[in-house]
């Protein structure tokens, strides 16, 4: 048995990438993965198709993030396949690499809209689909903590107001044994970062510099991290800012 047999999980974004990686390690782990995505329904299958395929159990929710009522669809879809949740990852999430006097209003508010707003009513409408010990991990970012790409401001903004949300919610739901907590990464080799590792000639060298380890981090770096929390062995960790950026910010 997995250290998360008989356990139910809900991880947005999880198509692709970090969501991708985390899905299948929860998978593996034993639990029952609802497997969210926002426009791309063909990765989602992938996904779930991974899940099954390495012995798990998996289902895909659809539900575009940054949109009114979209945590309301989220959990609608989720009830139709579960009736509890006891994991909750808040990974989706979008970027915006522009220079800090270019950025624009509409920008700045989708960024807000899909990466603040959306897991908070994920969380405040999911708070009572949670289990009495359940684990909620919101993926920020070691940008919340520096100013390493000063160029992602608003996005680093984000992600900075999710932390804050990590640690209120530590407090609100604690007394019912669920744990939050906040992993960061650093620069992961995913479709989202594609363009500046692999689009220049030094980008890898660059991105790998960045790290104590000297080398890019991948998936599942990350979602090993997210698997401890997710787990009993994490039970005694709440409200915490998990620095899994490789040593990028040493």
């Amino acid at each position: 048995m997995g250290a998360l047999t008989g356990k139910t999980a809900l991880v947005t974004g999880a198509s692709r990438g970090i969501g991708r990686g985390i899905a299948e390690r929860l998978g593996r782990d034993g639990a029952r993965v609802a497997v969210h995505y926002g426009t791309n329904e063909e990765a989602a299958k992938e996904t779930v198709a991974a899940i099954e395929s390495a012995g798990g159990s998996a289902f895909a929710i659809g539900v575009e993030l940054g949109t009114p009522g979209d945590a309301e669809r989220v959990w609608a879809e989720f009830d139709r396949h579960a009736d509890g949740v006891d994991i909750l990852v808040n990974n989706a999430g979008i970027g915006a690499s522009r220079p800090f006097e270019e950025i624009e209003e509409k920008e700045y508010d989708r960024l807000f809209a899909v990466n603040v707003k959306a897991p908070f009513f994920l969380a405040r409408l999911g708070a009572d689909r949670l289990r009495d010990g359940g684990r909620v991990v919101n993926i920020s970012s070691g940008l919340a903590r520096s100013a390493l790409m000063p160029n992602l401001v608003a996005y680093s903004m984000t992600k900075g107001a999710l932390d804050v949300l990590t640690r209120d919610l530590s407090k609100l739901l604690g007394p019912r044994g669920i744990t939050v907590n906040s992993v960061a990464p650093g620069v992961i080799d995913t479709d989202n970062t594609a363009e500046f590792l692999h689009g220049t000639e030094d980008g890898q060298a660059q991105a790998a510099a960045f790290s104590a380890l000297g080398r890019v981090g991948t998936p599942a770096d990350v979602a090993d991290v997210v698997a401890f929390l997710a787990s009993d062995d994490g039970r005694w960790v709440t409200g915490h800012w998990l620095d899994a950026t490789g040593g990028s910010l040493t």
